[in-house]
């Protein structure tokens, strides 16, 4: 019975949302809210309706007596993170690499694709999808323009590579699987990156299988130095007065400083700090050298503190809804009803079976409602057939190298906008090029992970 209602919560929530009855913050705390205080009402199933608040709050805090992790360490590191990669974007820590791809990809469609494919990975550290698009569209719509190249390229070396930078912890599914699960970022992303820098390379080779075929049909012009200087110009027109080109090296060093101690701390006598303070003191730190007037810091905290906090209040909300799931044993009771139903013979390859179904459970579904709402209760199955949270984890993200492509993510609006090409033309182009990222990623995990498929 307590699968039951724990089937009722995730299906209560993954209907509001998807029907648009209701936004994700307020379905992910409404839904767990009301059902755990109804049945809590009748004290039948070893907790009451006077518990639901505490296991709600722990999830969001944290209570080590009812062995919940809270999700405030999440929220936080993401909060830093969104602001120290937005004050970096403003500040031009990406414009050198915008400025010397323009440069040398001249007029060869070749080298538009692959400059495309590499700015494109470049821009999408920041996390951000509508970051990503508008910066590299603004870059090089122009470009493509000017040569008269096909815009469906751009759409879809944008989208497959955000798909792949979108798994850094501040991208969004990460963020939800850490969340959801309590693995440890540091430890995720050492073996998530593996499996990023071999999709990285498959991008490139799409480009470059795509670029080939423009070169084909356009052959290759060259551009003057008016009309390069033209389409640079076009990058920095909002916000001038607070870009910092002579900063750029110091920002750069920073950052890799930041990515070095988030990824690697606690190994090579790198001491073990939380993603929340080294982004927080990052951030210090480069407000404070970037602009020392307190009025600029306020423009920028400002300006990306608004991006900020939606992603905050979902998490939050998140802590709620596992809190709640947890606290009952919802959780662990739907783990072990959905184990009973697996064949016996599938339990080994269940970070396959957990890998594939992230496929649709991604795209048909939102990021919130597949990671906070269904992942938990795979990862329970995964568990009794004797793998780790990291595992499943792992084999979770893998249906990232389509979720994009699902009409229930909002800035893919921005890119067919910018871009102009049919959204369904579009998810068939893409998709036959994200199967290559879906291989690489589950190759990645067996091979580097040791992740049982």
């Amino acid at each position: 019975m307590l699968a039951l209602f724990g089937v009722l919560i995730v299906a209560g929530f993954m209907l509001l949302i998807m029907t648009r009855k209701a936004p994700p913050f307020t379905a992910l705390v409404l839904v767990p809210l009301a059902v755990g205080l109804g049945t809590g009402w009748f004290g039948e199933f070893g907790y009451t309706a006077s518990d639901i608040p505490k296991f709600a709050i722990a999830g969001m805090i944290g209570n080590a007596k009812l062995d919940i992790n809270g999700v405030a360490g999440t929220a936080l590191m993401l909060l830093f993170a969104i602001l120290y990669f937005g004050m970096m974007l403003t500040a031009g820590l990406f414009n050198p690499a915008v400025n010397f791809i323009v440069k040398v990809i001249k007029g060869d469609p070749l080298k538009v694709l692959v400059g495309t494919a590499l700015l494109a990975l470049t821009v999408s550290v920041d996390g951000d999808g509508s970051t990503t698009t508008l910066v590299v569209c603004s870059a090089l719509i122009p470009v493509y323009k000017k040569l008269n190249m096909k815009m469906m390229d751009l759409a879809v070396i944008v989208i497959l590579s955000n798909s792949i930078m979108n798994l850094l912890p501040w991208g969004g599914p990460t963020a939800r699987i850490i969340t959801a699960l309590n693995v440890d970022e540091g430890e995720l992303m050492r073996l998530l990156i593996p499996g990023m820098v071999m999709a990285s390379v498959w991008v490139i080779a799409v480009a470059v299988i795509r670029g080939m075929q423009e070169r084909k049909r356009l052959g290759i012009r060259e551009f003057t130095h008016k009309e390069l200087a033209a389409i640079m110009a076009e990058q920095y027109r909002e916000d001038a007065d607070l870009a910092r080109p002579k900063m750029v090296w110091f920002n750069f060093i920073l950052t890799a400083i930041l990515m070095i101690q988030l990824i690697f701390g606690g190994m090579f006598g790198l001491p073990k700090i939380h993603a929340a303070l080294i982004f927080a003191t990052g951030l210090a730190i480069a407000l404070t050298v970037n602009y020392p007037r307190p009025v600029n810091q306020r423009r920028i905290v400002e300006k990306y503190g608004a991006a900020a906090v939606p992603v905050i209040f979902m998490v939050l909300a998140a802590g709620v809804f596992m809190g709640v799931l947890s606290g009952t044993g919802m959780n662990q009771a739907m783990g072990h009803s959905l184990a009973t139903l697996i064949p016996e013979r599938f339990g080994s390859h269940w970070a396959l079976i957990v890998a594939l179904l992230s496929v649709p459970g991604t795209f048909f579904l939102s990021n919130d409602a597949f990671y906070l709402g269904v992942l938990p209760v795979l990862n329970e199955v995964g568990l009794r057939n004797g793998f780790s949270a990291l595992d499943i984890a792992l084999a979770s993200t893998a249906g990232q190298a389509f979720h994009l492509l699902s009409p229930l993510v909002g800035f893919i609006y921005l890119l067919l906008q910018q871009t102009g090409v049919d959204m369904g033309k579009w998810q068939l182009e893409s998709a036959k090029w994200a199967i290559g990222i879906f291989v690489l990623f589950a190759l990645s995990m067996f091979l580097f992970a040791g992740v049982a498929l």
